[in-house]
């Protein structure tokens, strides 16, 4: 087992097209039956478009493991640890801190609690997400994605190894 380390800061607008976040369903909607069917032309064209984007981009996924269908050019480290891989968390969310929009969030003295439940998940094989409202309007999400195989979606293909 070893994990993958994700990493995504942006506009919290982006961050909330929930639409390029998520797999495109396997069957695509019907074709329109005339020229006259604008609504089914918008939603066919919606489908492609989010068929297109989502492998390639770099928005986080609804559900974490399907980080392991993005370009490898994504993943910000591999560990063979699951405490390694936790360190990691801990470093980026203290990297991050100063910028939190909430001053509880910007408080670190959790980060160690934070490091430790992000360590014991996925040694048990879990993934694990956090996110963070930045000074506004943004947003950072940080995740760690097991493989060999993922427990949440077995199916899925490891992106490094």
């Amino acid at each position: 087992m070893h994990h993958h380390g994700y990493l995504w800061a942006g506009p919290k607008e982006r961050f909330d097209n929930e639409a390029l976040r998520r797999p495109p369903h396997p069957d695509p909607p019907p074709a329109p039956v005339s020229d006259d069917d604008v609504q089914a032309e918008r939603l066919l064209k919606r489908y492609r478009e989010v068929a297109a984007e989502f492998p390639t981009s770099d928005l986080p996924p609804i559900e974490t493991a399907y980080w392991l269908l993005k370009p490898r050019s994504l993943v910000r480290g591999t560990w063979d640890e699951a405490k390694e891989a936790a360190a990691w968390i801990g470093e980026r969310v203290a990297e991050h801190a100063p910028r939190f929009a909430s001053e509880r969030d910007r408080d670190i003295t959790g980060l160690a609690r934070l490091v430790n439940a992000a360590a014991e998940q996925l040694r048990s094989g879990a993934d694990v997400s956090y996110g963070f409202y930045l000074e506004r309007p943004s947003y950072l999400s940080l995740a760690v994605v097991t493989c060999s195989p993922n427990r949440s979606k077995p199916e899925l293909g490891c992106t490094i190894r």
